[in-house]
């Protein structure tokens, strides 16, 4: 998470400098099956669009528009995750070090409900 935000999402394949991002099948299944405020966090909100577009599900955009503003911040993300009201994110280095990643099709994610 970059300069305080988040780092680019694995949860994507970013595409072109438009910024459109395309979910892979597997991770739109792992998220169209949660039951949490959130689905997912990820980096920016065109991401953040795209799967909710592709779930149905709310999905949180770290880091505001283009992922490197500081929002929500680690404190909060973290009260977030305890709470149980996110079910797959990153806030890369936090997230690393106390979640266990796992593939959703081409994606990496980290399952925060544990």
């Amino acid at each position: 998470m970059r300069g305080g935000g988040a780092p680019p999402s694995r949860d994507t394949q970013q595409q072109g400098g438009g910024g459109e991002a395309r979910s892979s099948s597997g991770l739109t299944d792992l998220l169209s099956k949660t039951t949490t405020t959130w689905a997912a966090a990820v980096s920016g909100s065109q991401t953040a669009a795209s799967l909710e577009l592709s779930t149905g599900k709310s999905v949180i955009a770290i880091g505001g528009f283009s992922g490197a503003d500081d929002a929500p911040t680690l404190e909060q993300f973290k009260e977030w995750v305890a709470e149980g009201t996110i079910a797959y994110g990153e806030i890369q280095s936090w997230v690393e070090a106390n979640h266990t990643a796992t593939t959703a099709g081409s994606s990496t994610v980290y399952d925060l409900t544990t």
